[in-house]
């Protein structure tokens, strides 16, 4: 069921957001030592901030304020904290967000309301293949999500595709929560091994920490070859620990969600000036209701658009296209602006490609170089030329390309320390 704000006018909606701000406003003055700081140096008072237009009187977040300050941020003692997540910081250590019982509770309404956005309803059953430990909020979202709404969890973790076939054909799930390129990977195994999956119980994947949607919300290449051969429905999400709410998309396949009772966006160019509807920009949150650390302005570092249009499923509120790249990992290469989800969906192109992971270094004359590391069945000449030739067609420059052996890209790309699959690397 659609909450009734999410269908209301933008003006209604406006209001609403409106009177949460100001709530959230006066309980950074009360509790936050970093907004106490920060309000006193920029002469910010309790009526200075009286709706969302009023918030460029304030100064953005920063992750590095988070990475220097990270104490700073909580409102509440820790001994009210309930979890410990982490997310990467910019200086190197990671950055650390306590949530208490009501962030939880919150936490679980937002993966609810993104479920059910998918079509996800109570009693399907849905296999959670991805972890829900290691200090990984999403994993653990997805679950108390699942739970609210009142759906069956197969918790069966990342990778392993005989052991996830194993559960999709003992306990028949309708829905899988992935990251896509992982899809293709169970594809692979099926056809290896005989696994009729086009007649299997799924009929939908709930896609993670990859873009489905080309910048005019098209399939991007990856999704087509999905889809091409198993033509299930794909939604894309898009989430962060630092706003503890996500952008999961309908059955329009128009952009994620905004649930407005949990977060304000911005769009915001290079100089924190808005960008019009539809422009690429970067996307500043506002947390409402979070108790634990909530955040205002926080610059996410990633370059998205936005959609205000009404969408056919009937809801109003705003919509985000995919993360089209981020602040801190833009790449100049002979003169060409690249981001990495480019690269990664024209590597997609080649259905020789079974691993890929794209090095960025810095050379003696203080440019950009690109190393694409490749395993492939074909690795000849002849094959790294059409390589070439498609990245110059596409993006009009030629990477340097490596042909690598599988258990080599598999170490890296599958580190068993890492929460996701590592296909991108800034030594830069």
């Amino acid at each position: 069921m659609i909450p009734k704000i999410e269908t209301q006018e933008k003006s209604e909606i406006i209001a609403f957001q409106n009177e949460l701000l100001r709530k959230q406003i006066a309980y950074l003055m009360a509790n936050s030592p970093f907004y106490q700081r920060k309000f006193k140096t920029e002469n910010i008072q309790l009526n200075t901030i009286q709706s969302i237009e009023d918030l460029s009187k304030v100064s953005v977040t920063t992750k590095t304020d988070l990475q220097l300050f990270n104490d700073d941020f909580l409102c509440v003692p820790k001994k009210d904290l309930r979890d410990y997540s982490t997310t990467s910081g910019t200086l190197g250590d990671p950055v650390t967000f306590g949530l208490t019982d009501q962030d939880l509770d919150r936490l679980a309404y937002n993966e609810m309301l993104s479920f059910e956005c998918a079509g996800v309803k109570e009693g399907d059953l849905v296999q959670l293949m991805t972890t829900i430990d290691r200090r990984f909020m999403a994993g653990m979202a997805y679950f108390l999500g699942l739970r609210k709404l009142g759906a069956g969890i197969i918790r069966v973790g990342a990778g392993v595709p005989p052991l996830q076939w194993d559960s999709i054909l003992r306990y028949e799930p309708k829905y899988l929560i992935a990251v896509p390129s992982f899809i293709l990977k169970m594809i692979e195994y099926a056809e290896e091994n005989d696994i009729d999956y086009r007649a299997s119980s799924v009929k939908g994947v709930i896609c993670i920490g990859e873009s489905l949607r080309t910048a005019d919300l098209q399939p991007t290449l990856l999704a087509s070859k999905i889809q091409e051969k198993w033509p299930i429905q794909l939604y894309s999400t898009y989430a962060s620990t630092e706003m503890s709410a996500a952008f999961t998309e309908c059955e329009a396949f128009q952009g994620g969600h905004q649930h407005p009772e949990l977060i304000i966006n911005e769009i915001l160019d290079e100089h924190d000036l808005p960008v019009r509807d539809g422009e690429l920009g970067e996307l500043v949150v506002t947390t409402l209701g979070i108790e634990a650390m909530p955040l205002l302005r926080f610059k996410t570092g990633d370059l998205v658009r936005k959609y205000s249009a009404p969408c056919s499923c009937g809801r109003t509120t705003d919509r985000l296209g995919p993360v089209e790249g981020r602040k801190q990992q833009m790449i100049k290469y002979k003169g060409t602006t690249l981001y990495p989800p480019a690269m990664h969906d024209a590597v997609a192109h080649f259905s020789e490609v079974k691993l890929h992971l794209i090095e960025i270094s810095s050379n003696e004359i203080g440019t950009d170089e690109i190393l694409i590391r490749i395993f492939a069945t074909d690795s000849s000449e002849e094959f790294a030329g059409k390589l070439k030739d498609y990245f110059r067609a596409r993006l009009r420059v030629t990477p340097h390309i490596s042909f690598e052996d599988e258990a080599t890209l598999q170490k890296i790309i599958y580190n068993p320390l890492s929460r996701k699959p590592i296909t991108f690397i800034d030594n830069r």
